[in-house]
């Protein structure tokens, strides 16, 4: 065997095992990762910090330069999840990496006891730092999603607030006499009826008016009804 076939050969075979041992660099993955995450995390309550899980260096991935990464649809913006990377380019491969998002922020708490059926004040509610990470995913961090909402059952002082915990104020109950105003164009016309069912405010609610006939609008605070033409 001549030395230049021999040296082919061994340039073949060189090229082959660097091929067979490639893999992808972790680095560039979490660096996208990285990325993404901060693109993620903006205007979330608090100040956000997070953890990537590891990849593996012994992967035998095709070396990819473009990724696209995603997560579940309806997954918490925050705490322990885990985001898929897909290579863009010709290898089309696609792994999931485990991610722990940190958010440090407010979070409410009841100030002082509130009975079952009370309607919350601002009085009633305090607030506390913590890592919403670790507390329930329907915590409440806005005292506008609590003042006035009506407590579901007894709370105890110190209690962190939950969406479930709460319930929206009944505005119109079901017999009750409502004020009804239809709107439209260079128009407001106001009449009276009885509601034909219970509704919180925003809701649509059915009336009676005097005349019989039955129309829908809004509920609206103090017993009013809505009508937009």
């Amino acid at each position: 065997m001549s030395a230049t076939v021999r040296f082919f050969l061994v340039c073949l075979l060189t090229a082959l095992a660097a091929s067979t041992h490639a893999q992808q660099d972790p680095a560039s993955v979490k660096k996208a990762i990285e990325s993404w995450l901060k693109i993620q995390s903006k205007g979330l309550p608090g100040q956000v910090s997070h953890e990537i899980g590891a990849i593996d260096p012994g992967n035998q991935l095709v070396p990819c330069a473009n990724f696209d990464i995603s997560r579940q649809a309806g997954a918490r913006p925050w705490g322990r999840t885990n985001v898929m990377v897909r290579c863009l380019d010709e290898a089309g491969w696609r792994i999931y990496v485990p991610v722990h998002i940190h958010v440090k922020a407010d979070y409410l708490i009841s100030a002082r006891p509130v009975a079952q059926g009370q309607t919350l004040v601002a009085e009633d509610i305090a607030t506390q730092l913590g890592d919403l990470s670790e507390l329930p995913a329907n915590i409440l961090t806005d005292p506008g999603l609590a003042v006035g909402k009506v407590a579901s059952a007894s709370i105890p002082a110190g209690r962190l607030l939950r969406a479930d915990m709460l319930k929206a104020l009944t505005t119109v109950r079901q017999g009750q006499t409502v004020k009804v105003v239809s709107r439209g164009p260079g128009f407001a016309v106001a009449n009276e009826g009885k509601a034909l069912n219970n509704a919180v405010e925003g809701q649509v609610v059915q009336v009676r008016l005097a005349d019989g006939q039955v129309v829908s609008g809004i509920a609206k605070a103090g017993g009013t009804v809505d009508i937009t033409y």
